[in-house]
């Protein structure tokens, strides 16, 4: 679950449309001019311009959907799906860091990041389509995939509907197994679930209108943690895509009802039989999900991050080097 939209509504300059994309383009090209990073950091691009090798391109789904992806690097494909209201831009650092090893994609979903908005489509398993006719344009036989944040629930979507055939490896980064929390379980299978939330319709208000939040309504942590600009890393790649990103509260809305109803508890414990890796923090109030399902899938493995190591629901972004380095060692032990 990612609350980023109510953070961001108003900013940016607007994207929205992939009409102005071109295939196959560099993202200078693409977004229309350079950008300077706020931060300088030792090992990454200080402008836009030094990640030549960085390129925004598009498909079109069977359902006439254009769908934006960033990518670069050469080797293997290592695919990510973003969480909800997500996009490409906030992955810059980590495109960079594993672009040395991987050929690194990340899909902008509908209605989210450069890709179209669109008034159909708003499920999770049609996000799922989305992924798998996304591999399928990119000529796929095998890749390793990571979903963060609703992006895992994507990817359980995906295993739950066609398998694990095109998956070598897969990774999962702090979403829970369940938002909703069904008012007949107990408090320990509320935490194994993760399930923060007994009214979806009041969720989503909050998360898309500005509707009042607190904790009876859902998980206010990651919320606060998204507004601690608490890693240069982070404060680089939200600023850059606060710059070229603009969100439309209705379009990633859509999804979101959806997303918060899906329990997948069964594909955890019966469809996954690809190794897994699956992060989190001591910072996140999801961390007894993680648990359960490392202990649910046979030869998974959990890294959980310190408070000191950014250990959140942003820890990828706000740690790329920990994150990446970690997940480099995780891809390349032998299955």
């Amino acid at each position: 679950m990612l609350p980023r939209l109510i953070l961001s509504l108003g900013l940016g300059v607007a994207l929205a449309s992939t009409s102005a994309l071109a295939l196959a383009a560099p993202a200078l090209q693409v977004l229309g001019k350079d950008y300077t990073f706020p931060n300088r950091i030792e090992g990454l691009p200080q402008k836009l311009s030094d990640f030549p090798g960085l390129q925004i391109n598009r498909f079109t789904t069977s359902d006439g959907v254009e769908l934006a992806y960033w990518e670069a690097g050469q080797g293997e494909p290592l695919v990510f799906i973003p969480g909800w209201s997500a996009n490409g831009a906030e992955y810059f650092n980590v495109l960079y860091l594993l672009s040395k090893d991987y050929h690194v994609y990340v899909l902008d979903p509908r209605n989210q990041g450069l890709s179209q908005r669109v008034e159909h489509g708003g499920r999770i398993a049609r996000f799922a389509m989305d992924l798998k006719e996304f591999g399928d344009h990119l000529g796929l036989k095998k890749a390793d995939y990571a979903g963060w944040s609703m992006g895992a629930a994507v990817l359980w979507s995906y295993i739950d509907l066609f398998g694990t055939d095109d998956i070598s490896k897969a990774v999962f980064v702090d979403e829970p197994i369940s938002i909703y929390a069904h008012e007949d379980w107990s408090e320990q299978e509320r935490l194994d679930a993760g399930g923060t939330t007994t009214s979806p319709e009041r969720m989503v208000a909050g998360f898309t209108q500005g509707a009042p939040l607190n904790t009876l309504i859902t998980d206010l942590l990651p919320m606060q943690r998204s507004q601690a600009m608490d890693s240069p890393y982070y404060a680089n790649s939200e600023a850059f895509a606060n710059t070229f990103i603009e969100n439309d509260p209705q379009a990633v809305g859509r999804v979101l009802f959806d997303h918060i109803t899906n329990d997948w508890r069964d594909v955890i414990r019966h469809k996954i039989d690809v190794p897994v890796a699956i992060f989190s923090g001591e910072v996140s109030n999801n961390l007894p999900s993680q648990r359960w399902m490392q202990k649910t899938i046979p030869g998974s493995k959990l890294f959980v991050y310190s408070e000191a190591e950014q250990g959140d629901h942003f820890l990828m972004f706000k740690n790329p080097v920990k994150f990446t380095t970690d997940l480099r060692t995780f891809l390349q032990e032998a299955p």
